[in-house]
């Protein structure tokens, strides 16, 4: 297993191929310092052995570098960490490394693991294909790795169907729920609320890990400092760009940085430019002025049918709502990680913005072109988009360079979280989902 040293930078090529981020740095990930433990069961940080079962099982892992092109002298380059066809998002990596510990967890104590994750709509299909990937590649027994999902009703056309909904049994070891009746970020408070009831009753038949914690996902987020470092562009002037909710993939990559510094490695410090919407732009505000306050959102006016605003250019100039909800799976209100991000970005440069659907759609065509040499394929019609943070980031950063709001910048990196269309995945049928309204629901879907 090779090692990441204070040379490897400089005697390794740059190439533009297919790495499997997860088995080429399995060594350095499961081999770091042990994340201390949170509230209430965790697995142990301990991961297993790397043999064929496991490298068959992390086959999805895998990350591609691509230059788009070069902009008014800056040149962008896309990480592209949404390759899973399964998922096409980020969320695969955090999710495999999880199910592994899991894993390693049920091998080691013969304990039963209920994986449970209140999520926008992303995680939920990334934890629930790692658990079918663990099942399928031999690594667990059913009734020993399990997994629910809450995810607002909001995001229900983002669940897909698979061999753990296919399937009766494992549809029933394995629901997925949807909430009704209350806002979506409300999936997290219920689901504390069920994970509390849940240890508090009678002895079960295993645990419950609730995996929300920014440390459980920390830990494979480093790689994409790792693989950027090695095969990646690399200058004093960059800034890396991503469409966020609390900004959990950049303080990862951060953290990858800190680690290869560590070793010695000659790591060059680049700024940091966060993307959001209207509705959630909380880690815009903060990056700017300190706090959440929306009452700073610049005032909107009515100008035949489409809202304006002239005040800032870090907001949209146009768009059809002032509070425009663009992408469902942001809904996070005033992120704890927003005073880290933001001491990042006055630290080493960067910026924030907010764009709009508006904004977007203007650039669709604009952003599908960049992509022509990529793997990533927009659909013709951008009404099929069921996935935007992509669209998202690349207007962002369009808009960024647009209005001169990361001057002095020799390279843009857009980390491609995620991008999926209609076509690209089957919806999970409805009589496949239960809906709930409350904690207790969720407890009676297991019945607990």
């Amino acid at each position: 297993m090779h090692q990441l040293t204070a040379h490897a930078r400089s005697t390794r090529s740059r190439v533009a191929g297919s790495t499997n981020v997860l088995i080429r740095y399995y060594e350095e990930i499961t081999g770091a310092q042990p994340i201390p433990p949170g509230e209430g069961f965790e697995p142990g940080f301990a991961f297993p052995a790397l043999d064929d079962r496991v490298a068959a099982f992390l086959e999805p892992a895998t990350v591609t570098h691509h230059v788009l092109d070069e902009i008014a002298g800056v040149r962008l380059r896309l990480l592209d960490l949404r390759r899973n066809p399964a998922t096409q998002t980020t969320k695969t990596l955090a999710s495999l490394l999880l199910v592994a510990r899991a894993v390693e967890h049920i091998r080691r104590t013969g304990e039963p693991i209920l994986i449970f994750s209140p999520s926008s709509g992303n995680k939920a299909v990334a934890l629930r294909d790692a658990v079918e990937r663990a099942l399928s590649n031999g690594l667990a027994e059913p009734h020993q790795l399990r997994i629910v999902t809450l995810t607002p009703a909001s995001t229900t056309a983002k669940l897909r169907a698979s061999r753990l909904s296919d399937d009766p049994e494992l549809r029933r070891l394995n629901p997925v729920v949807v909430l009704r009746g209350s806002p979506p970020e409300a999936v997290k408070a219920i689901g504390a609320e069920f994970v509390r009831e849940y240890r508090r009753g009678a002895q079960r038949a295993g645990q419950v890990w609730a995996t929300l914690r920014l440390d459980n996902y920390q830990q494979a987020d480093v790689v994409r400092a790792f693989t950027d470092h090695e095969f990646g562009a690399t200058g004093p002037r960059v800034i890396h760009a991503h469409a966020v909710s609390s900004a959990y993939g950049l303080l990862g990559y951060q953290a990858g940085l800190d680690r290869l510094r560590a070793t010695g490695a000659d790591v060059d410090q680049p700024g940091y430019l966060l993307v959001q919407h209207l509705a959630t732009c909380d880690m815009v505000l903060h990056s700017l002025f300190g706090d959440h306050d929306r009452a700073r959102i610049p005032r909107y006016h009515l100008d035949k049918g489409l809202w304006r605003q002239h005040e800032s250019p870090h907001f949209p100039a146009t768009t059809w709502s002032p509070a425009e909800t663009l992408e469902e799976t942001f809904y996070t209100r005033e992120p704890v990680t927003s005073a880290a991000m933001s001491g990042l970005i006055a630290r080493h440069g960067g910026s924030g913005l907010a764009v709009s659907l508006h904004e977007c759609l203007q650039r669709y065509a604009e952003c599908r072109d960049l992509l022509r040499d990529t793997d990533i394929t927009l659909p013709d019609d951008p009404r099929d988009l069921r996935e935007w943070s992509l669209v998202m980031a690349l207007t962002g950063v369009l808009t960024a360079l647009d209005r001169d709001l990361v001057p002095n910048t020799d390279e843009l990196v857009v980390h491609a979280s995620g991008s999926y269309g209609v076509g690209d995945y089957t919806p999970l049928p409805p009589e496949h989902i239960v809906t709930v309204e409350d904690a207790a629901g969720l407890a009676a879907t297991l019945g607990e």
